[in-house]
């Protein structure tokens, strides 16, 4: 399969239960190859990965789910409960963190570009969340990207003991897909695209 087809392949998945056909050993190499060869400015590598799994992963999304229902309207509360179950319906979450310690030394290294350092270190997190979603893909794991951050950030950060320096961007969602995407559309290429010779 060509990375094309990879790419085309990484959908936002729903509809996932905990029935994987990968053992959870061969799905950690997964995440840990490619996150380690996603490209970071200056080879940062800020990317920080915590992966749940059973009652890690139920827990995590029960904090999900208890944090929102203090700011959700109670007549609205069952629409988000029903969602936070599908998402713990899944076999897995890998957290993605940036390492701010790292970001703010290279600020202090290379000063010239230090306005710059956050902003690709989210660059590098994107990179490696794309990197895992499509690997994940490519071995028919379905997942879709959430941000509950930063509303639940202490609460993890605690129940999980994540340094204090990891900030965290964006949770991955896994596990078999049970429903396919669906339909996705494009918008015009002339919107998009210009070509200069």
């Amino acid at each position: 399969m060509s990375f094309l087809d990879q790419m085309k392949q990484r959908r936002t998945i729903y509809s996932i239960s905990k029935n994987v056909p990968l053992a959870q050993e061969k799905i950690e190499e997964i995440i840990k190859e490619a996150v380690r060869n996603s490209p970071s400015a200056f080879n940062s590598q800020t990317s920080r990965i915590v992966t749940l799994y059973g009652e890690s992963h139920t827990k995590f999304w029960n904090i999900v789910r208890e944090t929102l229902r203090k700011m959700v309207p109670q007549d609205a509360f069952e629409k988000t409960d029903a969602k936070i179950n599908s998402f713990a319906a899944g076999y897995g979450t890998i957290l993605f963190f940036e390492d701010q310690d790292v970001v703010k030394s290279l600020q202090e290294q290379f000063s010239l570009y230090a306005d710059h350092f956050p902003a690709w270190s989210e660059h590098s997190s994107g990179i490696a969340q794309f990197a895992v979603w499509t690997a994940l893909a490519e071995h028919h794991i379905g997942a879709s990207l959430q941000h509950y951050h930063p509303v639940i950030d202490e609460e993890v950060t605690k129940t999980f003991d994540i340094p204090k320096n990891w900030k965290l961007r964006a949770q991955l969602v896994f596990g078999a897909i049970e429903a396919p995407a669906g339909e996705k559309t494009f918008m015009d290429d002339k919107l998009r695209f210009k070509t200069f010779n």
